[in-house]
């Protein structure tokens, strides 16, 4: 029964996050909408420059960039990353693609007792930081999630590397 409400929970999550990004790029009236993807290229590229920042302060991670549906697009382990790196990368890129935040930030608003604390109970909800959504423009394109740096701030600041590297390539 609990898998249940938890799976309920996640849809109707999905469809209030999902709903106001729809109409917001649909005309009312009309019966399609654009949506932009980052290319393979391009999420390899930020993959790339997200394990170079992480190497160059000499962490040992994976890196996952998902689309913007949270569907992971490229994954990269590092030699000496430990194996629980690889799920823990893809949950916090589906984590911040999913709730559109930073999952540091996301990880402070739901500590026990606040009002967004449920959320931690969600399958795949990572709430430790080291995932960034990838927004130029005020458009979602996806997000980056790192594990194995010395704590989530450290993992933060190799996504926001591989961010930078492919902001220019995102905007119009």
């Amino acid at each position: 029964m609990k898998s249940f409400s938890v799976t309920s929970a996640a849809v109707a999550l999905a469809a209030v996050l999902s709903g106001p990004m729809a109409l917001a790029q649909s005309p009312a009236g009309t019966a399609t909408f654009n949506v932009r993807f980052m290319s393979p290229e391009t999420a390899l590229k930020a993959a790339q420059a997200t394990l170079a920042s992480c190497r160059a302060q000499g962490f040992q991670v994976a890196v996952a960039v998902v689309d913007r549906m949270g569907l992971p697009q490229v994954l990269l382990r590092d030699r000496f990353a430990g194996p629980h790196t690889v799920d823990m990368a893809i949950n916090k890129a589906w984590t911040a693609a999913s709730f559109r935040r930073n999952t540091g930030e996301l990880g402070n608003e739901t500590q026990a007792g606040r009002p967004m604390s449920g959320i931690r109970d969600l399958p795949r909800v990572i709430a430790a930081g080291g995932g960034v959504p990838i927004d130029e423009a005020g458009t979602l394109f996806g997000a980056i999630g790192v594990s194995g740096g010395p704590g989530g701030e450290a993992d933060e600041s190799c996504a926001r590397a591989g961010i930078k590297a492919v902001a220019d390539e995102l905007s119009f």
